[in-house]
């Protein structure tokens, strides 16, 4: 079961070890898999909602980890219902392969109904960033880490954040790590993606000029770096 590019750098960016890894939104569990082969967890969660997939999932996953079957679980739920309080322990919840907007949602369900519990969420939208950043800015959630992936012609941020406040790491609206490049490659898809934003929020302006002004500003605040030995230096 190889990668994606875009799952390659969401499992890699699991460097810390859980009780419990949610891999919702699981579609066929490659990034769970990835994630149990390494033993990143004490048991990690397949979470989809479409039951013919989870059943060929489960199928799946007995054939190929049958001597660590205690290690993992299938959950035939909605995303928004996970029982986190019934395992004990550390959780991280990853939701990729969605809009920020239903992102919001089951992020906001989870916070809601766990208010005393410390979770990690390592989230990676296909569309809507800035919603979701605005309100994991709302939730006064932390930032862990960001990173931004192109994969298939397509760009992503990835962003693990935490429902700890933290001051000292607050999220961004438009991300400020992602925007830090440390080779060439890096370099042109920020450039590319800044770009690309900007296209894209101008068209929605012309179309309702009351809507995407300050989400303009926000990205034309933007610079990029090029780092390199410790050093930044602006691309201009």
């Amino acid at each position: 079961m190889k990668l994606s590019k875009r799952l390659k750098h969401i499992e890699q960016m699991v460097t810390s070890r859980y009780t419990h890894i949610w891999d919702c939104c699981c579609d066929h569990g490659f990034l769970g898999a990835a994630l149990l082969k390494r033993n990143a967890a004490d048991k990690v969660h397949f979470v989809d909602i479409v039951p013919n997939l989870m059943v060929t999932l489960e199928t799946h996953l007995n054939r190929l980890y049958p001597d660590v079957s205690s290690q993992w679980q299938t959950h035939c739920i909605d995303v928004a219902t996970l029982p986190l309080v019934d395992y004990q322990g550390t959780h991280l919840v990853i939701i990729a392969g969605v809009g920020g907007d239903l992102m919001n949602e089951f992020v906001s369900a989870i916070h809601r109904s766990h208010p005393d519990m410390e979770i990690d969420f390592l989230l990676c939208p296909v569309h809507h960033q800035f919603v979701l950043r605005e309100k994991l800015i709302e939730m006064a959630f932390s930032l862990k880490d960001e990173v931004l992936v192109e994969d298939n012609q397509r760009f992503y941020e990835i962003i693990l954040v935490s429902n700890r406040t933290n001051e000292q790491a607050p999220v961004s609206p438009v991300g400020e790590k992602i925007w830090h490049a440390y080779c060439d490659d890096q370099a042109h898809i920020t450039q590319r993606y800044l770009t690309k934003s900007l296209a894209h929020y101008s068209r929605i302006q012309r179309g309702n000029a009351a809507i995407g002004g300050h989400i303009i500003e926000a990205y034309q605040a933007v610079t990029l770096n090029r780092n390199q030995m410790g050093l930044e230096n602006s691309l201009g």
